[in-house]
C-alpha cells in the first residue's frame, strides 16, 4: 500500500500559505485610503453574516489527491468534518483504506492513526478557518490575513467567475504576491499564499468554488481546489453540511480519541 503521497498531503490539507512582495512605497495618505477600502469590503461582509446563529457544522466530503504532476488522480478517500466553534474541529478520513483522525482544540492538535496518537504541531493555515468566518469580527480576519503576509494597504476590485470581487493584497499587475479574493455575499473564493513544500517554495492557490445557502444568507463553498505553482493537488467535494446538529462534546475529547479502536 502506498501511503507516501497520501500521508504527506494531509499534513498540510488544513495550511495556506505566502510570499513577500516587492511594491514601490505610497504615500501615507493613499495607503491609508486603499486599506480603508480594503476594510469597507470586510466589514460589509462581516455585517452580513455576523449574525448568523451557527454553533456547529458537520460536513460530509470526498477528498482525491493528485500526481505531483496535476494531471490525473491519484488517489481517492471520505471525509467527515465536524466544527464546533470557536476553535474546536475532528477530520476523519480513509484514504486508500488507512483511517486517520485528527482532532484540532484551540492551538493543540492530536493525530489518531493505526492505533496509537501522538500530538503533533499546528499547522501554521488552518483552511477551515476560512469556512467560518462568521463569529469573528473585521480586525480578527484582517490580523488573519496579515500572518499569512496578505498587505491590506493594497487592494482592486475586480470580478472572478462572473461575480464582483474585492482583491485584498495585491494590484492588478500583481500574480503571485499573498492576496485575499473576497466576495461580498460568498466570502473568500480564492487565497494566495505561499509556503515550503519539500525542498522548494511554492506559489500555493486555494480556491472555493460552487457555494450554496447555507443558512440566512450564508454560503458554504461545494468544492475546493488547492493548486502549487499551477499544478492541481488536491480537490474537495462536500457530499452534505448539516448545521447545528447538537455536535457531541465528546468527538473532541483528547481522551476518547486514545481510546479509538
Amino acid at each position: 500500500m502506498r501511503r507516501g503521497p497520501a500521508r504527506g498531503v494531509f499534513r498540510w490539507l488544513t495550511s495556506t500559505v505566502l510570499v513577500v512582495a516587492v511594491v514601490a512605497p505610497a504615500s501615507h495618505a493613499a495607503s491609508a485610503q486603499v486599506e480603508n477600502e480594503a476594510r469597507r469590503a470586510v466589514e460589509a461582509f462581516v455585517a452580513r453574516v455576523g449574525d448568523v446563529p451557527i454553533v456547529d457544522l458537520a460536513v460530509r466530503q470526498t477528498l482525491t489527491l493528485y500526481h505531483p504532476d496535476g494531471r490525473r488522480p491519484q488517489s481517492t478517500g471520505d471525509q467527515q468534518l465536524f466544527i464546533k466553534l470557536p476553535r474546536r474541529q475532528r477530520l476523519e478520513q480513509t484514504i486508500d483504506g488507512q483511517r486517520e483522525v485528527r482532532l484540532a482544540v484551540a492551538d493543540r492538535v492530536w493525530v489518531w492513526r493505526d492505533g496509537k496518537v501522538v500530538e503533533s504541531p499546528p499547522p501554521e493555515r488552518d483552511r477551515t478557518r476560512l469556512l467560518t468566518p462568521f463569529a469573528r469580527g473585521v480586525d480578527d480576519l484582517l490580523a488573519e490575513w496579515k500572518a499569512l503576509g496578505v498587505r491590506t494597504d493594497v487592494s482592486h476590485p475586480t470580478r472572478y467567475r462572473r461575480r464582483a470581487v474585492t482583491v485584498i493584497g495585491a494590484t492588478p499587475d500583481d500574480r503571485n504576491v499573498p492576496a485575499v479574493w473576497l466576495d461580498p455575499e460568498y466570502g473568500v473564493v480564492r487565497l494566495v499564499t505561499r509556503e515550503k513544500l519539500g525542498p522548494r517554495e511554492a506559489v500555493v492557490d486555494l480556491t472555493l468554488s460552487e457555494h450554496r445557502p447555507l443558512r440566512e444568507g450564508l454560503y458554504f463553498p461545494f468544492r475546493e481546489e488547492l493548486f502549487a505553482d499551477s499544478r492541481l493537488l488536491f480537490v474537495i467535494t462536500v457530499k452534505s453540511v448539516d448545521v447545528n446538529r447538537g455536535v457531541a462534546d465528546g468527538l473532541f475529547d483528547p481522551e476518547a480519541l486514545r481510546r479509538l479502536r
